[in-house]
């Protein structure tokens, strides 16, 4: 009878380890007392074999929930100084079983989170330790989260630092400059529990009217692409698995910078041989610098949506790029292609479509939830599928170390974000940014114990109107605009005066006469203009964060760019052209200074405006730098990534266009008011010497191209050496000139310097009639100088025999 409870008793014990899943071999191991962890859980394991082990253990329900990036920021509850999760957390994650989210520390008027109500970097950091810690002790598998936040010019949190935006980044020509603010950026998100950084925005611009130019790097293949190249690798590191890195998630992917008509979203109108040379390059190049993660863009192209685009999203990241990572959808893009782009009829035949063409996460969870469990019942999409979708996603939270360190120190947090260091780089970046476009007769540098200075117009001391969007609420004393860097700069005994003048766009108010008198009795005239980002409380906002226009009857705000914004026109808004003549008519010294996110018409203030300097949109220290170029601190030597037209009419107007027939217009000439490149100095730079030296072997191909660079003034400076090149006769229509290498070079007063520029097959390659990537024999022509349409030096050399190239 004891011999039948002890068979009993072991039978019962076999039962319960068998549904356990650990099978007769584990009853040994627990016999033993060595029972091993589960292979996804061995650190020491490969990670493919990590995410193979987990993979066979998850159900269809759980997998899809990996492949769910939801919106963040109701996922935890702040009562006080303390935070932890939300009701709403725990429903996602019981029901849904959700792998991911994105903005979950984001604060803006969209998601209501303000200095009161949401997150200092301790209480985020804190915050998403709590959300990790439910994830790794009340889940069936404990798989850790992936946090992806917004970080395209400083992480878009309380208490972060704020840079210029991508178009100002760009205006340095410095890449190692921008390596360093983006690793700066990583360390500020990552040290609050975020993994993964939305940016660079890799988007080709031939588009000014569109409302996202500021977010990008302009309208040149190679110099998106070095910005690019920098800052994947400051973001990413040598390792994501630091600790002060994250993954970057490359936007957006692709053509979406040229829509048509400039509408955001618009369809974009590119045929395949310029995707390939124009669009692709800037992706190219930041995957092969190892951009882990990849955003598909709203847009379709010839037909075909970007989010369910087999061509792109399979044959040319995958096949073609070697590309490891993993592919996301931007906000609602999955959902798009049914309800904007109608290919599909159903949400589950949108899952399907995007899926089933290469794209493994949803941003906003909406399509890959219900609809796509659904789509692999109904035999639309396979397991295996769903499976690749997945393992790209893990594999990553493998390679980060998140299963073993799942959680951040919140004291470190709280001392590493908005350091004085990075306030101190985000200087340097402004300054750098800086254009100066017109300095007649030596007008600037100003002298700083001028006796009676008036700043004047609606940019000169607003904190928002400065930081672009894509920024969370900032406290006022943090923010340092024109007026208080003028007034840092100036003498004690200088008298300043500060008249607002006008409004961006409104104009029901207005103090012009005021602002005039102001002027009547200074001895120079700072007027600052442009534009604004600035999103308000009083805004309404799309599903996807893009703001709306308001309507005539409400009262307007001064947001006219930032996403959602696309312009009819270019025109100065409201009432700051009149505001501009009035100030001129004075015949007092001015100094015009534009914040702005694209390029506006400037056509009367380049011709009556006797200095011009472009801040773009500089960020929190931006004030300080303006000062200091403006009082002589600091000498400018920004260029310009995009060309500034004369009207909407030319458009699109860009350096680089195909040969072809080209003429003036009836009532103006087809050239822009400013080219790609230009920027002027306090400096005067020489070019010499200018040769070129061709090394060829077989399919081996270096050119050198060697000029002497020299400072002939008598003031220390910047100059931004720029290699043009234009393929002489080719079998394709090509470039009248190319970018294709460049060099922020500083030199001291009348110190010389000998440049050498390597071209490599790659940068002479077309895409010839065969749709072979080759460099064909004949004759290039090279141009060096200081814009695109300030070419100091020309030469050329020849190649002799055909280089086959790889993509």
């Amino acid at each position: 009878m004891r011999m039948n409870k002890i068979a009993i008793s072991r039978s019962y014990l076999m039962l319960f380890i068998m549904v356990l899943g650990l099978g007769s071999q584990a009853l040994g191991q627990v016999k033993k007392g060595t029972a091993s962890p589960a292979v996804y859980k061995n650190p020491s394991a490969p990670v493919d074999a990590r995410v193979k082990d987990l993979l066979k253990r998850m159900t269809l329900e759980e997998k899809v929930g990996q492949l769910c990036t939801l919106l963040g920021w109701d996922m935890y509850e702040k009562k006080g100084d303390s935070v932890g999760i939300s009701e709403a957390f725990k429903t996602v994650i019981t029901k849904r079983y959700i792998g991911s989210f994105w903005a979950t520390l984001r604060a803006d008027p969209w998601t209501k989170k303000t200095l009161v109500t949401g997150l200092t970097p301790k209480l985020s950091a804190k915050a998403t330790n709590a959300l990790q810690k439910y994830m790794m002790e009340n889940t069936r598998l404990g798989i850790p989260l992936l946090l992806a936040e917004e970080c395209p010019h400083g992480h878009m949190a309380i208490g972060t630092t704020v840079f210029s935006t991508s178009i100002g980044q760009a205006s340095t020509w410095d890449p190692a400059l921008i390596q360093e603010m983006a690793a700066a950026i990583a360390k500020e998100a990552r040290v609050q529990g975020a993994h993964i950084g939305y940016g660079p925005v890799l988007d080709l611009v031939r588009e000014p009217r569109w409302s996202r130019l500021e977010e990008t790097y302009g309208e040149d293949p190679y110099l998106i692409g070095q910005m690019g190249i920098s800052m994947v690798k400051g973001f990413q590191g040598s390792n994501i698995n630091t600790g002060s890195n994250v993954i970057s998630t490359l936007k957006h992917f692709t053509a979406y910078g040229s829509p048509e008509g400039g509408h955001n979203g618009g369809i974009a109108l590119t045929g395949l041989r310029d995707l390939y040379s124009s669009y692709l390059p800037p992706f190219q190049s930041a995957i092969k610098a190892g951009a882990l993660s990849i955003m598909a863009s709203y847009n379709s192209i010839d037909g075909v949506p970007c989010s369910s685009n087999s061509f792109l999203l399979k044959n040319v990241l995958v096949k073609q790029w070697g590309f490891r990572g993993f592919t996301v959808s931007d906000l609602g893009g999955i959902p798009g292609v049914r309800s904007n782009h109608h290919v599909a009829a159903t949400m589950e035949e949108a899952a399907a479509l995007s899926i089933n063409a290469g794209l493994d996460a949803d941003l906003g969870g909406e399509a890959y939830s219900d609809a796509l469990i659904k789509a692999v019942n109904d035999k639309k999409v396979t397991m295996a599928t769903v499976d690749t979708a997945v393992a790209h996603v893990l594999r990553l939270k493998f390679a980060m170390g998140l299963f073993e360190h799942p959680y951040v120190d919140a004291d470190v947090a709280e001392k590493s974000v908005g350091t004085a260091e990075n306030k101190a780089l985000a200087k340097r970046v402004a300054a750098e940014s800086i254009v100066l476009m017109k300095n007649e007769n030596g007008l600037l540098p100003l002298n700083k114990t001028i006796k009676n200075l008036a700043v004047i117009g609606p940019n000169a001391d607003n904190i928002y109107n400065q930081l672009g969007d894509y920024t969370a609420p900032q406290p006022q004393e943090k923010i340092v605009t024109v007026l208080e860097g003028i007034k840092a700069k100036v003498s004690p005994d200088t008298k300043i005066t500060y008249v607002k003048g006008c409004a961006i766009r409104d104009t029901a108010h207005a103090s012009i006469n005021e602002a005039v008198a102001a002027a009547q009795q200074a001895d120079a005239v700072v007027l600052v203009l442009g534009g604004s980002s600035a999103r308000d409380f009083e805004t309404s906002y799309q599903s996807t964060g893009a703001a709306e226009v308001k309507s005539a009857e409400v009262a307007v705000s001064d947001m006219e760019s930032g996403e959602g914004y696309d312009r009819v026109s270019l025109d100065l808004m409201g009432l700051q052209s009149r505001l501009l003549e009035r100030i001129m008519a004075t015949g007092k010294p001015v100094v015009l200074v534009l914040i702005e996110g694209r390029p506006l018409n400037i056509n009367w203030a380049a011709q009556h405006v006797p200095a011009i300097v472009n801040a773009w949109y500089p960020g929190q220290e931006g004030g300080n730098a303006v000062a200091d170029v403006l009082f002589g601190d600091y000498n400018p030597a920004g260029r310009l990534p995009v060309s500034i037209p004369k009207s909407v009419g030319q458009l699109p107007v860009y350096y680089n266009y195909k040969h072809a027939s080209r003429h003036d217009y009836v009532e103006m000439d087809a050239k822009p008011l400013y080219s790609f490149g230009y920027g002027l100095s306090y400096s005067t730079f020489d070019y010499q010497h200018l040769k070129t030296n061709v090394q060829a072997t077989g399919n081996n191909l270096k050119v050198s191209v060697t000029f002497t660079l020299k400072n002939t003034s008598k003031v220390a400076g910047d100059e931004v050496a720029q290699l043009y090149v234009r393929d002489d006769a080719s079998a394709v229509v090509t470039a009248v000139k190319q970018l294709k290498k460049f060099k922020r070079i500083h030199l001291a007063p009348g110190e010389q310097q000998e440049v050498t520029f390597e071209l490599l097959p790659e940068d002479l390659k077309l895409l010839n009639i065969d749709m072979k990537w080759v460099v064909e024999p004949g004759t290039f022509s090279v141009m060096v100088g200081a814009s695109s349409d300030d070419i100091r030096l020309n030469g050329s050399f020849e190649v002799k025999q055909q280089v086959l190239c790889k993509y």
